[in-house]
């Protein structure tokens, strides 16, 4: 019966040693930063002007008084109304990035701005 109990114990214990190990591996994944994108008239206001190379989510609310978007990296978020929000995940490779508002003449007003990825 000592040897049933000792078998157990061992297996019970090698299981978890081998779960523990799986879990470890699997969780190692890329972090994603996320930096939030206030839009007014007519400026962007970022929580952060870089961040670490890799998968960053932008955050984009338009809290100004009529419609813009958020363009980085050759994509952008959806026209957003006042008052709302959208996300936008892209993967930086280290260096600068322009963001623009495309809604015409929003940029040129100064709606635009450099990002960079370390």
């Amino acid at each position: 019966m000592k040897r049933i109990t000792s078998l157990v114990a061992v297996l019970a214990v090698a299981a978890v040693s081998v779960f523990t190990v799986v879990a470890y591996a699997g969780s190692n994944h890329a972090s994603v930063t996320t930096i939030t994108v206030k839009a007014t008239e007519f400026k962007f206001t970022l929580s952060k002007k870089s961040a670490h190379h890799g998968k960053v989510t932008f955050k984009m609310t338009n809290k100004g008084h009529v419609s813009h978007d958020f363009k980085i990296n050759g994509k952008k978020t959806k026209l957003l109304s006042p008052g709302k929000s959208a996300t936008l995940t892209v993967t930086l490779k280290k260096g600068s990035f322009k963001y623009v508002c495309t809604v015409p003449g929003h940029a040129a007003a100064g709606m635009k701005g450099t990002f960079k990825s370390t």
